[in-house]
């Protein structure tokens, strides 16, 4: 299908088609980065900004990686020595990059809907790289790739999420994509940290982790959103662990041919063993790389036909 839409902003508006078209584009995207010269021409001439109002290792490298990889001009926007630390507007702060005639923005920020709020202020386009506890569209579409291309499938499989629901949108961005596509999601943590209205994505609810990863293909973790946090929720990393963690005990009990994954960065210890973390039916650094391939299609579609 032909891709429309201005900006990516969440997983959650996308239809199942538009999903599967980002993944068919990645496909021929992944063989790039492969290349003794690994580089093509399709964005020669536009310009992508990184605004980045959070830390972050994968996701901005891998957005830099994809847009050079595609010949565009990278501009990585520091927060700390702009004008937002004298009290600009991040709308303001866009406008003015864009006056600059750049095409692309992608943002990550704190709060939930900043990106929409740019988008809706510029005319470039605008991709979510993680806003609040809303959504993280690129981890999810980079996760079902990877699932894809490991599995063969998605629609029918069992993918279990564990650890902090209520402050993962990792994990919203994953159920909305994953049950668009057919799989059967499960999520289990602590009940504080579920949230109350998670059902009505989609997915099914389990407080007992042994329940959660029996028969599942994906077992999916996710660490612990202390920065995130308003109030402790646990009493103690030791106590998550015990409960929540996949030891060699848990590890044992999974079935033959299932997966771990994880988006980073992981709390080696906390919700995985750090030698598990390495065996062979972990996706993990599969998932940073199959990033590139993916956030390159998402570039591709948004900015690729723009003139």
């Amino acid at each position: 299908m032909n891709w429309t839409k201005k900006d990516l902003i969440g997983l959650e508006t996308l239809t199942r088609e538009e999903i599967e078209t980002i993944l068919e584009t990645a496909v021929s995207f992944k063989e790039i980065s492969s290349r003794p010269v690994k580089k093509v021409p399709p964005l020669r001439g536009k310009t992508v900004v990184n605004l980045f109002f959070e830390p972050s290792t994968r996701t901005k490298t891998s957005f830099e990686l994809a847009a050079k990889r595609l010949s565009a001009d990278v501009l990585s926007f520091e927060v700390a020595t702009s004008s937002i630390s004298k009290g600009e507007t991040i709308v303001d702060t866009a406008r003015n990059i864009e006056a600059m005639k750049v095409d692309c923005f992608i943002v990550r920020h704190s709060i939930a809907g900043a990106p929409e709020l740019i988008s809706r202020n510029v005319s470039s386009a605008v991709i979510n790289a993680g806003d609040g506890c809303h959504e993280h569209p690129t981890q999810a579409l980079l996760d079902m790739f990877t699932v894809k291309e490991k599995l063969g499938r998605i629609r029918g499989i069992k993918i279990s999420i564990v650890g902090d629901i209520l402050h993962s949108r990792v994990a919203r961005s994953n159920i909305w994509g994953f049950t668009k596509l057919g799989a059967r999601v499960f999520v289990c943590g602590p009940p504080p940290i579920i949230p109350a209205d998670v059902e009505k994505m989609g997915a099914k609810v389990t407080y007992n982790i042994d329940e959660a990863i029996r028969d599942t293909d994906v077992i999916y973790l996710l660490r612990l959103q202390k920065e995130r946090q308003k109030e402790n929720f646990l009493s103690s990393l030791r106590e998550y662990s015990y409960f929540y963690g996949i030891d060699e005990t848990r590890y044992s009990e999974i079935k033959k041919g299932a997966v771990i994954m994880h988006p980073g960065p992981m709390n080696r210890g906390v919700e995985i063993k750090s030698e598990i973390a390495e065996r062979q039916n972990s996706l993990i650094l599969e998932q940073v790389t199959n990033g590139i391939a993916v956030r390159m299609a998402v570039l591709y579609l948004t900015i690729g036909s723009r003139k």
